[in-house]
């Protein structure tokens, strides 16, 4: 096991040295982990990978948690002015809208599958990562006004869909031990004192942080680790008070944004940290739940990934931006670039651990082939798509009527975002 640990730390290292290169490729993050996954685990299984229980459950609690703090703590507030209607409309009606549609699908498609249950499952797909087009986001080919649309999508949307999912697991555990009354308001309570623990801890962490640093006490090179910590903290905390951690993170990164203002450049540290463990989980998810997953797939839930990525997806995005003269081809690249990812996979991973054998069997085979989909589809269109979208008229006129002009735009990832087009020069 030694070994295998060990040839893990050199294959992130390696990554690390050459993921620009791979870039080039088209190779993203996700897809070349989650082969490696599947080459050291249960599915080719040239070695043993195969983490306990234990460690899978902390792996992906302590990764959401740092995700959904960076994702929020970095939403520029300033630079979205003039989009604030768009993104209202994609996580206002689009992300309810999706959630919904998919709740309804999951019901009527998936044998076996209870209310609750299909709750989650519309609830888990709905985020998006902006990580699986990350060649994509970094195009100047593509306006800048729609990158940035997306990735605020990105980053917003797996925070915001993270109540349903934990209410409806709350309800499928319920449904399991027969007892109904008081499992999804007990939860209820939990994400309701997250929200304000969270928001708490956010606000006045922004606050002494600014503070601090206006008048010289805190190190540069010590508050990227200081802002880690404080982002385990408005976790670990939360849990601690009864309070629902992952409502806590986003909600305190949310706070912590708005109140330390920009630039951050103490979240490059926490965000390369995030990045480092959420290669992790893209290494157990083909390690683990791929292989899981694919023993009890079924052609239901084979048919609920191509809806999950298309009519799902698309339509919602459809519907939420009606009015809002983008375009006919400008509305479908948004439509399409909706990847399902790490917050659908953490999800699956919590539905593993929460649930019983015979539920978890019935949910998590769709998450993970829808999942195991998008990387597949979304990294190989990324690049072709980004150009022939970013030739167009209709593309043109968003970049002329953008009022804030180019901008860059902080991706999640883990390296080997920058695709064509996307790299900057090399130093002199």
């Amino acid at each position: 096991m030694d070994g295998t640990y060990s040839l893990i730390l050199l294959l992130l290292f390696l990554w690390g040295l050459s993921s620009r290169r791979l870039a080039r490729a088209e190779l993203t993050a996700p897809a070349a982990f989650v082969l490696l996954g599947l080459i050291l685990g249960e599915g080719i299984g040239v070695l043993s990978l195969a983490p306990s229980p234990a460690a899978v459950k902390t792996l992906a609690e302590v990764t959401l948690a740092w995700v959904l703090f960076t994702d929020a703590s970095r939403l520029p507030f300033r630079t979205l002015r003039p989009d604030l209607g768009l993104c209202a409309r994609l996580l206002g009606i689009g992300l309810p809208l999706a959630v919904g549609l998919g709740t309804l699908l999951a019901f009527g498609l998936l044998p076996g599958v209870s209310g609750w249950a299909a709750l989650y499952v519309g609830a888990a797909l709905a985020p998006t990562d902006a990580a699986l087009g990350s060649s994509m986001m970094v195009n100047p080919a593509v306006p800048a006004r729609i990158r940035r649309l997306i990735n605020v999508e990105s980053g917003l949307n797996d925070g915001i869909a993270t109540p349903l999912v934990v209410l409806a697991l709350a309800g499928v555990v319920a449904g399991e031990s027969g007892d109904h009354s008081g499992a999804p308001g007990a939860a209820l309570v939990d994400l309701a004192i997250g929200l304000g623990y969270g928001c708490a801890v956010g606000l006045v962490s922004g606050w002494l942080l600014r503070a601090a640093l206006r008048r010289g006490w805190a190190a540069d090179d010590f508050v990227g680790a200081g802002v880690l910590a404080l982002a385990s903290l408005s976790y670990t905390s939360a849990v601690a008070i009864g309070g629902n951690g992952f409502i806590a993170a986003f909600v305190a990164g949310l706070a912590f944004g708005a109140m330390r203002g920009t630039p951050q450049p103490e979240m490059v540290f926490v965000e390369q940290t995030a990045g480092l463990f959420s290669a992790l989980v893209w290494m157990v998810f083909g390690a683990v739940i791929v292989p899981t997953a694919f023993d009890h797939l079924t052609w239901q839930a084979g048919v609920y990934a191509v809806l999950s990525l298309t009519v799902i997806r698309m339509l919602p995005v459809a519907l939420s931006l009606i009015g809002s003269r983008l375009g006919v081809r400008t509305v479908l690249f948004v439509g399409w670039f909706g990847p399902r990812g790490l917050a659908s996979i953490i999800f699956g991973l919590l539905a593993i651990e929460e649930l019983a054998p015979e539920a978890a069997k019935t949910v998590v085979p769709v998450v993970a082939c829808t999942v195991l989909l998008s990387v597949l589809a979304h990294g190989l269109t990324s690049a072709p798509l980004a150009e022939f979208y970013g030739r167009t008229e209709t593309a043109r006129r968003v970049d002329a009527a953008d009022p804030s002009g180019p901008s860059e735009l902080p991706v999640r990832g883990m390296g080997g975002g920058r695709g064509r087009g996307g790299r900057p020069k090399p130093a002199a």
